[in-house]
């Protein structure tokens, strides 16, 4: 039987603290005080299994077969999925997140390294929500090892980590700040960055399975609008294209949040952030932290923006001594984004059963 408490008093901490989101930030501040902060308040004073070699089964014929955790002590299981677009663009935003967060909450494998799910859709955010959520649920435990995790301790539970990321070029231009376009190093012409979100925008091809995913994940009227009108600042700077993969990468977190409803049993808990990567010649990507999410005991909690598009407003403010783009929603920002709730039917735990039997 699960005694929920620990992991419910853990998710509870994760929403005490507080979210800012929208600010073009360092990457840094972003994965260290948004993402691994919430994230730490689930494991905090659990026992952590996440390297292989914790799930070795006695009696051991190896030595390293010998470093089995004791499944007694409360713990937690962690795993982790990340998203971005396969741009080789980025100014190592994916190597540093793998070395502030993934490193913390992926699984290790036996011979140290990290073993992350990682995958690369065209665009970013996700290609299939249901497909990314299944695979993560099902690859962190097998049905013997699910077993002996949950008969070691009613409170034990798995923590499933979801980073759901697009991306949109930045330059910095005699006429002022251009965003969805960057170049390779500052010697190298402007380009299209994400590619594939500015161009489904520009030149819609139907034939082009990216484009329609793109579009489904915007939806017709976002599309249109987006398409058709774009988004400006009040000072006349075109965001369009980051609004635009704003909600590509929530519109992923989202997808994937419902479906986690139906494949996590009552021992998971989800936290799934979405983030826009901003690229920019010759210097570190900059993050927009979008939005994040949790999953457990029956309910989906969710803060950050939205995805209507015509909600979408910007401006150019100073930051530690650069331009940098802050967006709204709705005419609120920041932390004072709502916090929402809605229910769901949580799935029993089935554990396999005796062979014997």
């Amino acid at each position: 039987m699960f005694d929920s408490s620990a992991a419910r008093v853990r998710v509870s901490k994760l929403w005490e603290l507080e979210g800012h989101f929208g600010l073009e930030r360092g990457s840094t501040p972003v994965f260290l005080d948004e993402i691994v902060s919430d994230r730490m308040q689930l494991v905090a004073g659990l026992q952590i299994l996440r390297d292989e070699l914790h799930f070795s089964r006695r009696p051991a014929s190896s030595d390293r077969e010998s470093c089995s955790a004791d499944f007694s002590l409360p713990s937690v299981v962690t795993t982790l999925a990340y998203t971005n677009c396969g741009d080789r663009i980025h100014q190592d935003e994916i190597g540093h997140y793998q070395q502030v967060v993934a490193s913390r909450f992926a699984t290790i494998s036996e011979v140290g390294s990290l073993k992350p799910e990682a995958f690369h859709p065209t665009g970013g955010g996700t290609d299939n929500g249901a497909t990314l959520a299944h695979v993560t649920w099902a690859h962190v435990l097998d049905d013997p090892l699910r077993k002996r995790v949950y008969e070691g301790n009613a409170q034990s539970f798995v923590m499933c980590a979801f980073d759901l990321k697009t991306h949109c070029g930045r330059l910095e231009t005699d006429k002022g700040l251009l965003y969805g376009r960057t170049s390779e190093s500052t010697w190298r012409e402007p380009r299209a960055a994400c590619g594939a979100i500015v161009g489904a925008l520009a030149h819609y091809d139907d034939s082009n399975d990216v484009h329609r995913r793109l579009r489904s994940n915007l939806g017709d009227e976002n599309f249109r609008f987006l398409a058709e009108k774009g988004v400006r600042t009040d000072d006349g700077v075109d965001i369009t294209a980051a609004v635009a993969g704003a909600i590509v990468s929530i519109q992923g977190m989202r997808d994937t949040a419902q479906a986690l409803m139906h494949e996590m049993d009552e021992r998971g808990v989800a936290h799934l952030t979405a983030s826009m990567t901003i690229n920019r010649p010759a210097t570190r990507d900059t993050i927009l932290y979008l939005a994040r999410a949790t999953l457990f005991d029956g309910e989906l909690v969710m803060q950050g923006f939205g995805v209507d598009a015509q909600k979408y407003t910007g401006k150019i403010v100073s930051w530690k001594g650069e331009s940098r783009l802050e967006l709204a929603y709705d005419g609120v920002d920041g932390a004072k984004l709502p916090i929402t709730r809605e229910s769901y039917q949580v799935r029993d735990s089935v554990l396999p059963g005796d062979i014997f039997v």
